[in-house]
């Protein structure tokens, strides 16, 4: 019995210092990852990214092999070896999930979106990280398997499993409907190029920058900082505004109601003016038009462009300002207002005797009236 004892904690010895010379190893294998990852990327990244896992998965290793030499067989041979077999698949799974992470990163790296023109860009970075997601996914859904296998019991059941497997796919098939619907979406979103990453658009009547896209949802950053969280299946089911599909520039409208007496030459050249004397303005789009004129009121639109929405929001809101301040102190006569003018009236001049008005009535005076009178009254009585 102290024979056995003492084997394994000379074994326990040996493994601790095996382990002790993998850290040391790792560290400096991480070392020379990162100075090589100043001409390779890759490198760089694989050493950020697989270093908890690797010696996660290094000490599984070592453990594993331990209790193969150092426990005697039997129960708790057994069921340790199985528990370190199945932390063995866990850590290898993260150990491969670390490296598709490095591989996903590095590639991003080359598709910068902090550029003017990175529509390209936002789409391939998308297209990356939902990629990455599946294949994780996939590498999950492996590792648990292959859990699931190291029980006897269950291979033993294998054949059974397979034979009802037709039933089986088609009762998880419909209790995952509405999960498949949203990671099939999320492909779609993926490799259709209806959106990206960083995309401008409008969902739900609110206004947003597409900030995070998964296989089963995606985020919306609104304006007001507010996140909104929508289903990938009912993003791509309903209709959306994607303001910067194919380009980000865009024009925007400012309407007046002004008085009839605006000249509108005028307002048109203090238009341009304001225009040209902020950098809101791309240079594209400067148009004033009278739209309508009813009543009262004349209706003038002021149509701008500017290389964003965000900018484009702000600078409708100076041209606004602006032109109100301009309208308030240049033609203070033209602000809109509500008249009543009263019209002098004639009065009627009075008649004595007013001479007899045949054609003011049907029946009477005249010859063709008395014959209609006398048609449908009878002749008069003298």
């Amino acid at each position: 019995m102290s024979g056995s004892w003492l084997r394994i904690l000379v074994s326990l010895g040996v493994a601790a210092v095996v382990f002790g010379l993998f850290l040391a190893v790792e560290y400096v294998l991480r070392r020379v990852l990162r100075r090589l990852g100043q001409r390779a990327t890759v490198l760089g990244e694989l050493a950020e990214h697989i270093r908890r896992p690797l010696r996660w998965f290094g000490a599984m290793v070592v453990l594993r092999i331990t209790v193969l030499v150092a426990l005697p067989t039997g129960s708790w041979r057994a069921v340790t070896s199985h528990l370190l077999t199945l932390a063995l698949i866990g850590t290898g799974a993260w150990l491969l999930a670390g490296v598709l992470t490095a591989i996903e990163q590095t590639m991003l790296n080359r598709w910068r979106v902090d550029v003017a023109d990175n529509r390209h860009a936002r789409r391939m970075q998308t297209q990356i990280r939902l990629v990455r997601r599946v294949i994780v996914a996939a590498v999950a859904v492996l590792a648990l398997g292959a859990m699931l296998m190291t029980f006897p019991a269950l291979r033993t059941a294998g054949t059974s499993l397979l034979a009802s497997a037709g039933v089986i796919g088609a009762i998880a098939a419909l209790a995952a409907q509405s999960l498949l619907g949203n990671v099939f979406a999320g492909l779609q979103i993926a490799f259709s190029d209806a959106i990206r990453l960083d995309d401008v658009v409008i969902v739900e009547n609110e206004w947003g920058r597409v900030e995070d896209i998964t296989l089963t949802y995606l985020v919306v950053h609104l304006w007001d900082d507010r996140r909104l969280v929508v289903p990938t299946a009912q993003f791509m089911s309903q209709p959306f505004e994607n303001w910067t599909r194919r380009d980000a520039a865009l024009l925007g409208t400012v309407e007046l109601d002004v008085d009839w007496t605006m000249p509108v030459e005028e307002m048109r050249e203090e238009l341009r003016r304001i225009l040209e004397s902020t950098d809101l303005w791309d240079g594209r789009v400067s148009v004033l038009q009278v739209t309508d004129a009813t009543h009262t009121l004349v209706r003038v639109r002021a149509l701008v462009s500017a290389v964003d929405a965000p900018t484009l929001w702000d600078l409708r809101c100076l041209v606004r300002e602006r032109l109100v301040h301009w309208v308030r102190g240049k033609h203070p006569y033209a602000v809109p207002r509500l008249r009543a003018e009263q019209v002098p009236g004639t009065p009627a001049r009075p008649v004595e005797n007013p001479a007899p008005d045949h054609d003011a009535r049907v029946f009477g005076d005249s010859v063709d009236g008395l014959v209609r009178e006398h048609a449908f009254n009878g002749p008069r009585k003298a």
